[in-house]
């Protein structure tokens, strides 16, 4: 059976679900493709931690999804433990700042069906198995609906099916520019679980971090008093970490987890690295995490993932309506990824980098001593972060013994300032990408040999 569309998107996630929206929203006709059942529509692992709706595209109705999936809209700080001293750092957010956490099962199924109330046709029970190409350009999808062979034509596909996307595996793109320089490495693996607590935890207004042994970190994320999303991380190119293990293990030194019940389990993967150099090829976007769209040192990928996903198949439709969906034409998105949020993830990801080279006690005494707000900065909102002389002679006593180390990261955070510059410079065609490439790769140069860290790309 062939079934031709305007525009198909793979993946009924954030990215898709924003995707298939907007698509719908400007008059393509767009199905969504979704491996799950519709009753399993929407359930993906996640932190559920966001800072709220002001920034999502308002293609879908962002007060309903307020009203229907937050479940806490009182996060006033995050709070960072450290393991080796016993002790916690409580950075509260600027000004009036407030952070949410939400059910994200509801959320995925009220961003499901604002899709279909948009007018996308929502395909549930189907896998993807191939992605048909006419030379260089994307032209569809070969997939099974509920056991039946389905071939999706389509003048341009979004790739929203997640880390390590089976279409980029099955796509020929060595003729383009899309990025093809991905390795697992350069991703994440993550478990949490859903649990419910006996008595209410005193610390519902925060999220909680606490690094693990390995590179990377646990989580707390209080959904409500008593409900908590537990979990956590570590970089692939990493030893392996038993997950379960080590999240148990920390939970039964918490006695507020004394007796308490798992609701949910559920794992994932996620792309740590910066995003896609291009995500665009003829006929082809891809959006989220499909395209490295999540913050590196937090994995928080949501709302890059609506503004991406909303800013490609924007492009897309554009170049539909042109009859030219080429790589040329859908270019200008990733222009604005890159000049967006794109640049301080490429910033971000030094830290990454930098973090390979050092073990984590090490990291985590310095990350201690370093004032709450300038490390919000730095890892957080810009990319980089300065502090007053005042400050600098306080962090340096507390950091005897690491200055070494603590004048690494002055480094990094100067080149991570250059390396924002350079992607605010992304080039307007893909006539100056190799440029522009080779620009960005002399800073990570200077990055490895300031480190020692192997290269990441």
């Amino acid at each position: 059976m062939s079934e031709t569309y305007d525009i198909v998107v793979v993946g009924g996630g954030t990215a898709g679900c924003f995707a298939a929206a907007t698509a719908a929203g400007e008059g393509m006709s767009v199905a969504l493709l979704e491996r799950k059942s519709e009753e399993e529509g929407g359930h993906i692992a996640c932190g559920d931690a966001i800072k709220g709706t002001s920034t999502f595209p308002d293609v879908i109705d962002r007060d309903r999804l307020r009203r229907e999936a937050f479940t806490n809209e009182g996060i006033e700080k995050a709070r960072f433990e450290n393991p080796r001293k016993g002790d916690v750092i409580d950075i509260p957010f600027p000004g009036d700042t407030k952070g949410a956490i939400v059910d994200r099962k509801r959320y995925g199924e009220v961003l499901l069906d604002e899709a279909r109330e948009a007018g996308a046709e929502l395909h549930y029970d189907t896998v993807v198995k191939d992605v048909t190409q006419s030379g260089d350009r994307v032209t569809g999808i070969e997939a099974i609906r509920k056991g039946d062979p389905v071939t999706y034509d389509a003048d341009v596909v979004v790739d929203a099916a997640g880390a390590l996307s089976l279409l980029q595996d099955k796509a020929d793109l060595s003729g383009t520019t899309f990025d093809t320089n991905v390795d697992y490495s350069q991703f994440c693996s993550a478990y949490r679980e859903v649990v419910e607590v006996p008595e209410p935890v005193d610390w519902d207004d925060a999220i909680v971090f606490k690094p693990t042994e390995e590179l990377g970190y646990l989580w707390y994320f209080p959904r409500t008093e008593t409900e908590i999303n537990v979990g956590l991380g570590f970089q692939m190119d990493q030893p392996d970490m038993e997950l379960i293990e080590v999240l148990k293990n920390d939970l039964r030194d918490r006695p507020e987890f004394e007796g308490a019940q798992v609701k949910d389990k559920l794992g994932a993967a996620l792309p740590t690295r910066r995003p896609y150099d291009s995500a665009v090829a003829p006929g082809f976007v891809a959006v989220g995490d499909a395209a490295g769209h999540v913050n590196p040192t937090t994995g928080g990928g949501i709302p890059g993932a609506a503004k991406a996903a909303t800013w490609a198949t924007r492009r897309a439709v554009e170049a539909i309506e042109d009859a030219a969906p080429t790589e040329d034409a859908l270019w200008e998105y990733n222009r604005q990824v890159m000049t967006d949020f794109g640049k301080r993830f490429a910033a971000m990801d030094l830290y990454n980098i930098f973090g390979t080279a050092h073990d984590v006690e090490e990291l985590t005494d310095v990350v201690s001593s370093i004032p709450g707000q300038q490390l919000v900065d730095a890892l957080g909102r810009s990319g980089t972060s300065s502090m007053g002389l005042g400050l600098k002679l306080k962090t340096l006593v507390q950091t005897f013994g690491h200055w070494s180390t603590l004048y690494e990261l002055y480094k990094v955070n100067g080149l991570a300032a250059d390396l924002k510059a350079v992607y605010e410079d992304y080039p307007t065609s893909p006539d100056g990408f190799e440029a522009w490439r080779s620009r960005r790769d002399s800073i990570l140069d200077d990055v490895y040999a300031v480190t020692g860290a192997d290269p990441k790309y």
